[in-house]
């Protein structure tokens, strides 16, 4: 049995929530998601908490059991507070610039990259002190905003001697020193 699964997911009194079957709608101030789970897992709504249950019996299915509640809690996180990611773009020459629901990115390569921004995502776009673009990535769906901004990196993934590329602010690149001079 999941322990993560075991403990309730509580629901704040700004959120929505509504249970039909294994697909569960959340509502909140920053948005509305909704997801549909397997059917070896039962959720039912008490109160102001939502409760997971486990109906199968093999390993796989208790750690869906865990799973679909951490899920649930990152919904109900999601439509209240939001997620963020942060982006820092080094190099020389590098730049972003937004054009309507289009984020274009100038790597380095001879054409620009045009990302056309996915609905529920925000994408801000500043300079840091050393006029580097940052670009601030935000949206109440977690995975969403995670995979925005690893696509993003994967345009441009950071090099490890002169540590330009795209980094995910957070993340541990690991730098190389160079070539010593004889």
């Amino acid at each position: 049995m999941s322990r993560i699964g075991l403990s309730p997911v509580e629901i704040p009194a700004k959120v929505n929530v509504a249970i039909s079957g294994t697909t569960v709608s959340v509502e909140g101030p920053k948005g509305k998601l909704h997801y549909t789970f397997p059917t070896s897992v039962k959720i039912v709504q008490e109160g102001n908490e939502v409760k997971v249950s486990n109906t199968g019996t093999d390993k796989k299915d208790n750690a869906i059991h865990g799973t679909t509640r951490a899920l649930i809690h990152n919904m109900v996180v999601g439509v209240i507070e939001g997620y963020s990611k942060d982006i820092l773009i080094k190099g020389v020459g590098f730049r972003a610039a937004l054009k309507g629901k289009d984020l274009v990115l100038n790597l380095g390569y001879s054409h620009p990259i045009n990302f056309t921004i996915p609905d529920g995502i925000k994408i801000t776009v500043a300079e840091d002190k050393d006029k580097n673009p940052t670009l601030k990535i935000e949206g109440c769906d977690k995975q969403m905003v995670g995979e925005v901004a690893a696509t993003l990196k994967h345009y441009y993934k950071p090099e490890p001697y002169k540590g330009k590329g795209v980094h995910i602010v957070g993340e541990v690149y690991r730098r190389k020193e160079g070539k010593k001079a004889g």
